[in-house]
């Protein structure tokens, strides 16, 4: 397994050990002491497993009192997956990364508490799976435009199919003053 820090080095690129051959792949999708070891000492208490079509678009969604840290997989298609810094006093809030996920890829990727995190799908179908660090609380997720010209995310689709939720999400900018109120 390889780690690889992207240009926000708390979010993590994971390459697992993918094992091919006639037959089809193996690749441990988590082992809590080799993912320890790689910086990601993360207790798990929740996965999700969503279905989505070409063009859709998740996200930005975090949870504001009670921030979940995410191991972000597809299980089968691609998706373009984005993280946000949603930390009041990082030197990287308001910044995005984003990665390729795939079913041939194999990739995944830990975004740490105080992200906001979505992903579109690139394939006809995505199949996307991920473990959480606490337990998803309806009244307190808090949700940012996708396109927030301030964030800048550079989505590879231009009209994406969104939820009522996502199509009528605030700019981060909007949140500021709660985030930073919250982490204290």
């Amino acid at each position: 397994m390889e780690v690889r820090p992207l240009a926000i080095p708390d979010v993590l690129l994971i390459v697992p050990d993918l094992h091919r051959d006639s037959r089809g792949f193996f690749l441990e999708t988590w082992q809590a002491e080799k993912y320890a070891a790689a910086g990601i000492d993360a207790t798990f208490v929740q996965d999700n497993h969503s279905r989505s079509g070409r063009g859709t678009l998740r996200g930005l969604h975090a949870q504001l009192h009670s921030p979940q840290g995410k191991l972000v997989r597809v299980s089968s298609g691609e998706v373009f997956d984005a993280a946000v810094d949603i930390r009041p006093d990082s030197p990287t809030y308001g910044k995005w990364v984003g990665a390729l996920l795939s079913d041939t890829n194999g990739h995944q990727l830990w975004l740490p508490p105080g992200f906001a995190h979505g992903f579109c799908v690139v394939s006809e179908n995505a199949d996307f799976e991920y473990k959480c660090t606490t337990l998803y609380t309806p009244d307190d997720q808090v949700v940012f435009r996708w396109d927030d010209p301030a964030i800048g995310v550079e989505w590879p689709i231009t009209e994406p199919l969104l939820s009522d939720r996502d199509r009528d999400a605030v700019p981060l900018s909007d949140w500021t003053d709660r985030l930073r109120d919250a982490a204290r």
